[in-house]
């Protein structure tokens, strides 16, 4: 299980950020204004009936948590939908290894796929 916390801030624009995350989906667990409090708020988290999303705006000044199973092996990216912000950093990839059981695994290349 993967948590992230989003952490917006007005340091050099003040503007939404919408973060997506290719080859999942994710829980909205909780979100709020201000910094995020990590003794105070996940104690407010929406574990019972929490939105499924790809795709979460980071607020100025506020924050989001998600969380997803990292049971899809490969290479993700994550980043911001504003273009611009991929110049600032805004992006990251996950490496998802191969889990124990066969659907958490990679399946081979076929048989006839060419050689790189």
């Amino acid at each position: 299980m993967v948590e992230i916390v989003f952490q917006g801030t007005n340091l050099v624009v003040g503007t939404r950020h919408p973060m997506h995350l290719h080859g999942y989906s994710f829980y909205l667990v909780g979100w709020g204004f201000r910094n995020f409090d990590k003794n105070r708020d996940p104690l407010r988290y929406n574990l019972v009936d929490p939105p499924f999303q790809n795709t979460i705006s980071v607020p100025m000044n506020g924050w989001p948590a998600i969380r997803f199973e990292a049971s899809n092996p490969e290479v993700w990216f994550m980043h911001c939908h504003v273009e611009c912000h991929l110049t600032w950093g805004m992006e990251t990839t996950f490496i998802v290894k191969n889990g124990k059981h066969p659907e958490a695994q990679m399946l081979p290349p076929p048989s006839n796929m060419p050689p790189c």
